[in-house]
Order: structure tokens, then C-alpha cells, then sequence
């Protein structure tokens, strides 16, 4: 075979082709473990930088130190309610959320917050009566300049029998 230029240029994207493949299929092989970069979550040890290792470690970032339950089943007509305590330096901010949508105080929800010492919040939110529309995902969001913590909490209803 003689090797002309087209020749070579054929053989050099045959032999691409052939590598690509081989390291798509070592790919497919290892089975259902993901990465920590395919689940979304952030790198840690010893592949993170120093100054990104103290930002994430940072011990005043916001952290949520008490929750409400995850999953509630609350009964049409009656009182629910959320609670989240968070602490921080500078004091964190709690802010609400219903299905994505930050949420305010209005006639049948009721938003209360506390100071604790001088680095801890306590935020509750109060709904009463609760309705159908009531249903969903809550969330609850403590920030301040270091870090965000969330807890999630998934609300449906249930028809009480007197």
C-alpha cells in the first residue's frame, strides 16, 4: 500500500474513530455508579482547591440545625405548620417557598420569626385552614454570605370523618 497524503489522513481519522469508541464503551461499562460530577454534587478532598475547600467548609456559613418532618399528610380544615431554626455568622435570612415560588403572609398563612442569641433564626410558617391548594412542596432556604442551606418538606392532604 502506498502512502499517499489521503491515505494518511483516512488512516489518522480511522484510528480517531477507533479510540473514540473504545473510551465510549469504558464509559458505558462501569455500570450504575456515577461520579460526583453527574449527581451534581460538589468536589471535595483532595481534588478542590484551598480556597474553594474553605469556602465550602466555611464554619459561619448558614446552616439549618432544626427541621420539620419531610413527608406530612395534613387533614382539610385544620392548622399546619413548618418550622426551621438556622444558625450562622452574620445571622442567617429564612426565606419560604411553595413549589418554587417564595411565599408571603397573607389572611390563612402566617409567616412568624424569631432572633435567638445573635448568630440563630427561627422561622414557622402557619396555615390555617388548610385547603387542597395547600398541597405540595415547601421549602425552606437559610442564607447569609458564606452559604445556602435548604430543607425540603412534601405536603398532601387527607379528608378527616368526623
Amino acid at each position: 500500500m502506498k502512502l499517499n497524503k489521503s491515505n494518511i489522513i483516512m488512516l489518522t481519522l480511522l484510528l480517531l474513530l477507533l479510540i473514540n469508541d473504545v473510551h465510549c464503551r469504558r464509559g458505558r461499562s462501569r455500570g450504575r455508579s456515577k461520579s460526583r460530577m453527574q449527581i451534581g454534587l460538589p468536589i471535595t478532598g483532595k481534588y478542590r482547591d484551598p480556597e474553594s475547600d474553605q469556602y465550602y467548609n466555611n464554619n459561619d456559613g448558614a446552616k439549618i440545625t432544626l427541621a420539620s418532618h419531610f413527608d406530612f399528610e395534613y387533614v382539610l380544615g385544620h392548622k399546619i405548620a413548618f418550622l426551621c431554626i438556622a444558625r450562622g455568622n452574620p445571622r442567617p435570612t429564612i426565606t419560604w417557598y411553595k413549589d418554587g415560588a417564595e411565599i408571603f403572609s397573607h389572611l390563612y398563612l402566617h409567616v412568624h420569626q424569631w432572633y435567638i442569641g445573635k448568630d440563630t433564626v427561627k422561622s414557622k410558617i402557619e396555615i390555617d385552614p388548610a385547603t387542597q391548594m395547600d398541597a405540595g412542596i415547601y421549602e425552606c432556604t437559610a442564607d447569609n454570605q458564606y452559604s445556602v442551606d435548604r430543607r425540603s418538606f412534601k405536603t398532601d392532604f387527607s379528608i378527616a370523618f368526623d
